[in-house]
């Protein structure tokens, strides 16, 4: 399998990135997607998918990096053009946080979203899938994508940390549902019980590290990309399906969003 989303770039694994990718393969996680972060870090995730075997990336700016402007947009077609960048983003909307203001983030997604469109109108190989942060803000940044002309199942929401009313929402949109080791917590009982609402062939499983790593790890910094096999054994059982069988689906829907096969 592999690990959909990952913070490569950030200082955890500042030289070990390499053992971090030996460690997960052992483990049967065979690649991993580095995710970005800003307009700056993207570069830096491409240097590192390029230098390792079985590790992509994305191109995006991150809600909670929305106030680091100037972003400097033409990176993330630079970027986006490279074989090894799999997906936009990470961007969308988090109101955990008392900042970046609301007014900011609308503001850098909407101009993100343009941006996005005016790349696949240009080239079709920027057509590429989007990850989406979207953290108590489901009412506030589904409008928004339904606005934007992107198909609901080109959006996969990553993370998710919602309850089973809104992981509804979130299908009922079209996009794809990511979990991380946060469905495997105790207290976490909404999360799991959206995890069994999603269909088979809309599910993917990541880590975000270096966060969250799941249960038997809860709190140990870093997360490693390795750990996405706890979690994705964890909602096999939550499913009741067995391994195997939601091994093969996790893959196809790896292979079917990203483009990516898991061997």
């Amino acid at each position: 399998m592999i690990d959909t989303h990952c913070h490569l770039t950030f200082k955890d694994f500042r030289d070990r990135v390499g053992e971090t990718l030996g460690a997960a393969s052992r483990r049967g996680v065979t690649g991993a997607i580095t995710i970005s972060t800003t307009t700056r870090d993207c570069l830096e995730a491409l240097e590192i998918a390029r230098a390792h075997e079985r590790v992509w990336c994305s191109s995006g700016v991150h809600p909670l990096h929305s106030h680091e402007g100037p972003h400097v947009w033409e990176n993330l077609r630079t970027v986006a053009k490279a074989p090894e960048c799999v997906a936009w983003g990470e961007l969308g909307l988090d109101l955990h946080y008392d900042g970046p203001h609301r007014a900011v983030q609308d503001a850098v997604l909407a101009e993100q979203l343009a941006f996005i469109e005016s790349c696949a109108r240009s080239d079709d190989a920027l057509d590429l899938p989007i990850v989406i942060h979207c953290r108590e803000a489901f009412e506030e940044l589904l409008p928004v994508l339904r606005g934007a002309p992107f198909r609901g199942d080109r959006y996969v929401f990553h993370c998710f940390t919602g309850s089973a009313a809104e992981v509804r929402k979130v299908l009922d949109f079209g996009a794809f549902v990511s979990f991380t080791g946060v469905v495997t917590y105790k207290n976490a009982q909404e999360v799991a019980a959206a995890a069994r609402l999603v269909p088979s062939d809309r599910i993917m499983v990541e880590t975000d590290a270096p966060f969250l790593s799941p249960e038997p790890n809860r709190g140990k910094r870093p997360c490693v990309p390795a750990y996405s096999r706890d979690t994705a054994e964890f909602l096999a059982k939550a499913r009741g399906v067995p391994w195997a069988t939601f091994h093969e689906q996790i893959n196809a829907n790896t292979r079917a969003f990203f483009g990516i096969e898991a061997v």
